[in-house]
């Protein structure tokens, strides 16, 4: 059951990478970003207050959202504070870079996700894990390759450390994840962490982004900023809801999630007119390759 709701998580994932493409593309990041959080929240609202005020409602189902305590708080707090930090330096790098550029990246959180399992589970990895994450190596070399050919140079493009970073801490963010499905409400921290999110960007709009709104690029309102908050309520929620499932492993949802690469890899190339694809799907089936290695290194 969870590695299927992982599948459709991945699936509403990529979804959610095509607007969020489409809405900061020559648009202020910022004020983007904040709606975003703003939207989520406001999509999740509604079962928080008919928790909050008719329990009865949704009572012994997976949408009521339980109250939290204070200790609770602080952990879903610092949850929005990484979330947050990858979105900002993930959204300011697809906003300059291609699609097919930045979705290959981010599929590299898997590894980054196994590594940090080493790191603090100390997990060993096998034969199988092993070669999945040389073949990841291999196919973020030939990534950079292809970068150069569209004036992309890996090691002189802050853009290129923005999405790298963005990634890194999106692994941690998945590691972290695990730990909070085993002890809280999974629809609790979710709403949760967009409310505090929505909250300090709402700071960030007004100290940072609006005293400076003339001098910086202009916002303007595109549809496709609702549904990146529509996508990526639903993946999270699916997502939130697999790890919280008996048995689901963290190695495999994070794996199965970043196969929403087929899907963004598509719309950059279906809805962008992005180039040099066919040295692009070299690496991203390299990257493909890998994710089933690893797979297999964890069955």
């Amino acid at each position: 059951m969870w590695i299927v709701l992982a599948f459709v998580s991945a699936f509403f994932l990529g979804c959610y990478d095509i607007c969020k493409k489409k809405s900061v593309n020559g648009n202020a990041v910022v004020p983007v970003l904040f709606l975003n959080t703003l939207f989520c929240t406001l999509l999740l609202s509604p079962l928080f207050v008919l928790s909050r005020y008719f329990p009865g409602t949704l009572s012994g189902s997976i949408y009521y959202v339980p109250d939290v305590d204070f200790e609770t708080h602080i952990y879903i707090f610092m949850k929005s504070v990484i979330v947050l930090s990858s979105w900002l330096f993930g959204y300011f790098a697809v906003k300059h870079l291609p699609l097919t550029i930045t979705s290959p990246i981010n599929a590299t959180r898997p590894v980054m996700t196994l590594v940090g399992a080493l790191l603090i589970f100390g997990e060993r990895l096998n034969l199988y894990q092993t070669i999945g994450v040389l073949l990841t190596i291999v196919s973020f070399v030939l990534l950079s390759v292809s970068g150069k050919k569209e004036g992309i140079r890996f090691t002189h493009n802050k853009w290129i450390f923005f999405i790298i970073l963005a990634a890194v801490l999106g692994a941690v963010s998945g590691l972290y994840d695990k730990y909070l499905m085993q002890r809280f409400s999974f629809i609790a921290v979710q709403f949760w962490y967009n409310l505090y999110q929505c909250i300090l960007m709402g700071i960030i709009v007004l100290l940072l982004w609006y005293p400076r709104r003339k001098v910086n690029t202009p916002f303007s309102w595109e549809w496709s900023i609702l549904l990146v908050s529509l996508f990526l309520t639903v993946a999270d929620f699916v997502y939130f809801y697999a790890l919280s499932l008996p048995g689901a492993m963290i190695s495999i949802v994070s794996m199965v999630r970043r196969s929403s690469v087929l899907v963004s890899f598509a719309g950059g190339v279906l809805f962008f007119r992005e180039k040099n694809l066919k040295g692009k799907i070299i690496d991203l089936s390299l990257i493909i390759l890998a994710m089933i290695f690893l797979y297999l290194g964890t069955k």
